[in-house]
This record gives structure tokens, sequence and C-alpha cells, in this order.
């Protein structure tokens, strides 16, 4: 499973609001890069043959079968605070992560 909060959530929608032509849900996978070897990719998408859906707050994730192996058990938020705004995962796979934070091992 994998859950947002109310703030992800929202950000999903109004991203989706903004740009309806890139999808109507956020698409969060696990690729391969960083110090660490793994990094989460996000973008707007729309669902795949395959997908594992989630639906939240009326925000939509779409994730691939590999990249859930890895994110099960996930809390997506969002925040926005002097340093910049973004998402943040918080992920109970994960064993390790660089200094820079940018990537991580499990």
């Amino acid at each position: 499973m994998i859950s947002l909060t109310d703030k992800a959530a929202a950000k999903i929608q109004a991203f989706v609001a903004q740009s309806p032509d890139e999808g109507d849900g956020l698409r969060v996978k696990v690729i391969g890069g960083g110090c660490s070897g793994l990094q989460y990719k996000l973008e707007l998408d729309t669902e795949h043959k395959g997908d594992k859906v989630f639906e939240e707050g009326g925000a939509r994730l779409y994730i691939d079968r590999k990249s859930y192996l890895y994110l099960n058990g996930t809390e997506i938020d969002y925040s926005e605070g002097l340093q910049g705004a973004g998402f943040s995962l918080g992920n109970p796979n994960v064993k390790r992560t660089c200094g820079c934070g940018e990537s991580f091992l499990v």
C-alpha cells in the first residue's frame, strides 16, 4: 500500500489541473542512479497496463510493478519551506541514503 497525505493529494490535483495534457495522476518510479544506487522519479502520467493504482483524496498514483517492490508501505507528503518545496517519500524499505539525500539503498 502507498499512502498520500492531504497536502500531497492536493498538490497532485493542482499539478494535474495545471497540465491536463501531461496526465491525470502522479507516477512514482524507482530507477537506478545516484551514489547509493537507486533514486525516485516523479512525473505526471496516465495509467499503463500492469500499474498498481492508488487513489486518495481525489489524487491518483501510478506505480509500475517493479517499483512497487521498493515502495510498498511508503507515505508521500508535500511540503513548502525556506529551502524549497517538493514531495518527500517516507519509505520504510530504505536501509541507507547518500549524503545529499537524493539516492537510497534497500
